[in-house]
């Protein structure tokens, strides 16, 4: 049964009533004030948690001559991962399997038909259920298994998040000299879902003390001082980001009686930097010739903290000084379809001004000409993407070799007949 139309006309109207009652007339002035006042820096309990890298800007390039840029780097590398989901059995197994490919720009096919495989396994019992690596497509292929920490709640967000960050780490790391001139990886720079656990008062923070997890931060820590001793760039292309760091920080200050910070009336970040970056003309229409863009700033907040200066709650090995594995990011909007997109480095790189503009140049002229991200990155989600057919497959071969069925939902009945 679909919603009488009588019904939706009803919900349009209490919508519109409740739309009525929000008044954003303001939210440019908000904006621009938070823009030009509380930026540099963002303070929260005294500390700098958000500051210029530089001269503090909002910057604006034609999409066509951003697309007809020279190439600011003669190759690039990125490097993605894809899971089949997590899985839970009846026997109470639960596992994922992760896949990380690298794409290359050009095409490099060697680099291509590399993969690393990993499945992580969360059981009650005792066992280990751990492998090392073992080659399956000799040259080029190689697998492991890896048994989460156990839990009593969250397993299937841990197998996840384990198996991806580990496969894309170990990957990147794998691959790390194949790389000339830049990598790019898809998402952010560092595994934040892990450091977001870090922060939670629950079962998820005691995760953060075993082994694996803070194995998988310091592949990261290393990826990071391999470039930076190999002098290659590496950056995070952040698709969809939804940090809330700055807006909430803002929220906590503007209720303490000592400082008048306005209270932001937007839900995120990107919603706060989509205000700042979106453009009109006098009738209201969105000026789509421009993609406008932030200056970079240095992040120690929310995520970000982990790896600030002042922070290592991992205890992780850093052969660099502390400053240098700092989140340093600027954020681009595209006017044509509405999207932000967030761009990371280590402060390492973007501390020098000619590395920060190349990178800039880059990733503003792979979006105008993707509409999107980069090239590399779109070839690297492709490779590392395991389609619903492998999925079903290696399911079914689980099911087999656990002797166990996978748990079912009603959520699973009802789509699938609906895809009958």
């Amino acid at each position: 049964m679909t919603l009488d139309p009588t019904a939706v006309s009803g919900i349009a109207s209490l919508a519109q009533e409740i739309a009525a009652s929000v008044d954003d007339s303001d939210h440019d002035d908000v904006a621009a004030t938070v823009w030009s006042t509380y930026l540099d820096p963002l303070y929260a309990d005294g500390r700098s948690v958000l500051e210029p890298l530089a001269e503090q800007s909002l910057n604006a390039v034609g999409i066509e001559d951003a697309s007809l840029h020279d190439p600011a780097f003669e190759t690039s590398h990125a490097i993605d991962s894809g899971t089949i989901n997590p899985t839970t059995f009846k026997n109470g197994v639960v596992i994922d399997v992760a896949q990380a490919a690298m794409g290359t720009c050009p095409s490099d096919l060697d680099v291509h038909r590399s993969r690393s495989v990993v499945a992580t396994v969360h059981t009650k019992d005792a066992g280990r259920h751990e492998t090392d690596w073992e080659e399956y497509d000799p040259g080029y292929g190689r697998m492991t298994v890896n048994k989460a920490p156990r839990v009593n709640a969250y397993a299937e967000r841990i197998v996840h998040a384990l198996s991806l960050y580990y496969a894309e780490s170990e990957h990147a790391l794998q691959h790390a000299d194949d790389v000339d001139d830049l990598l790019v990886l898809d998402g952010p720079l560092y595994p934040k879902q892990i450091f977001n656990w870090k922060a939670r008062e629950s079962e998820l923070r005691t995760v953060t003390e075993e082994s694996q997890p803070r194995a998988i931060v310091q592949n990261y820590v290393d990826l990071v001082e391999r470039f930076v001793e190999r002098e290659v760039p590496l950056l995070g292309f952040v698709k969809n980001p939804i940090s809330k760091f700055v807006t909430k920080t803002l929220t906590e200050e503007s209720r303490k009686d000592d400082r008048r910070v306005p209270d932001p009336p937007w839900v995120d970040d990107t919603a706060m930097f989509v205000r700042l970056l979106e453009r009109h003309d006098s009738a209201g229409e969105r000026h789509r010739d421009d993609l406008t863009f932030t200056s970079w700033f240095v992040s120690r907040g929310g995520a970000d903290e982990t790896l600030a200066s002042d922070r290592n709650p991992f205890d992780v090995d850093r052969s660099l000084s502390p400053e240098q594995y700092e989140v340093t990011f600027f954020v681009v909007y595209d006017p044509r379809d509405d999207l932000l997109f967030k761009i990371e480095a280590p402060r390492a790189f973007t501390d020098d001004a000619e590395t920060r503009e190349a990178l800039t140049n880059y990733v503003l002229s792979e979006v105008a000409l993707n509409r999107g991200p980069p090239t590399a990155v779109n070839k690297a989600d492709e490779l590392a993407r395991i389609s619903n057919e492998e999925r079903q497959a290696l399911k079914e071969l689980f099911e087999r070799d656990f002797d166990s069925e996978i748990r079912a939902t009603y959520d699973d009945v009802r789509w699938a007949a609906e895809d009958l």
